[in-house]
């Protein structure tokens, strides 16, 4: 049996896309295989299609995040056939990507999808909301401590608002004049421009997700902490700030807890387009084209 998988064998940009005819994966010890609903396009997709994490020659999968239905397990598994789920692929060779008409994930990458959004916006949750938990928790500030997000805007950013205001962090958000309003309404405390100098201020720690760099460290206090999402992108460290880069994990326990917070209206699923899979070419060159408040997602 096989199934469709949006592929590259060679790097590039939107041209190197690939519909691929590939056989249906089978889920082993500990794992399961979800009917791929809809799967959101990142800019990591663009890094892997363009080079970035090397692999030239291989047939590389797109497609981190998933959400849909349960429809085959492996041994060891306590999901059911037919629960609705939601989950975060890292292995993008074998098994390929969520880019696909099905994917086998570990179960423990995978959690109960929000009952109250459908599997569109379900999808844009587990990368993005993954990394704003885990980027916090490599900042490990403590309620009243003073937050910086650069790129909060963004997908990732949006996130790091959300949750940085349920933990009781003095947030500010930088991005453009436009997003005040909607960063203000998913919890930030202070709006800067991003044609401001962030280091005007002091910050107990930064998350840059816009990867500013030396001005977003700049911006960070003595003994601080920066976290940014690229690693081997992260400035040096100076004045004694812990400096990290993020590379997340799958967790299907966190991603549970997210599920419920989505469900609580604690965060906030952004959509920005829809494209079928076959036209994964299309989607890429929006992608490229920038400008995107919310995600894109592919549907099978």
């Amino acid at each position: 049996m096989l199934m469709r998988a949006v592929t590259v064998s060679r790097f590039g940009g939107p041209e190197a896309i690939e519909i691929t005819e590939v056989p249906v994966p089978t889920p082993g010890l500990g794992q399961v295989r979800i009917k791929v609903g809809a799967a959101a396009l990142n800019p990591v997709d663009a890094a892997i299609r363009s080079g970035i994490f090397g692999g030239e020659g291989e047939r590389l999968g797109l497609g981190w995040d998933v959400a849909g239905m349960i429809d085959a397990v492996g041994a060891g598994v306590e999901w059911k056939v037919g629960a609705r789920v939601m989950g975060l692929a890292t292995g993008h060779r074998e098994p390929l990507g969520t880019h696909a008409d099905y994917v086998v994930l570990d179960a423990g990458a995978v959690a109960p999808a929000p009952a109250s959004l459908d599997d569109v916006q379900a999808a844009t949750l587990p990368l993005n909301t993954l990394s704003a938990v885990q980027a916090l928790g490599m900042l490990a500030l403590r309620p009243g401590q003073k937050l910086l997000v650069t790129g909060a805007a963004g997908a990732v950013g949006g996130h790091v608002v959300e949750l940085a205001h349920r933990e009781g962090l003095e947030t500010t958000a930088m991005a453009s004049l436009e997003d005040e309003p909607f960063l203000l309404s998913l919890g930030a405390d202070h709006f800067l421009s991003r044609e401001a100098d962030p280091a005007q201020a002091s910050f107990d720690g930064v998350l840059d997700a816009a990867g500013l760099g030396r001005p977003a460290i700049a911006a960070t206090r003595d003994g601080g902490s920066y976290v940014g999402l690229w690693p081997g992108r992260e400035p040096e460290s100076e004045r004694g700030i812990r400096v990290g880069a993020l590379n997340v994990q799958a967790n299907g326990v966190q991603l549970a807890a997210l599920s419920r917070l989505a469900d609580l209206g604690e965060l906030v699923a952004r959509v920005a387009q829809i494209f079928p899979l076959e036209d994964a070419v299309a989607a890429h060159a929006r992608l490229a084209e920038g400008g995107l408040r919310g995600r894109l997602v592919l549907i099978p």
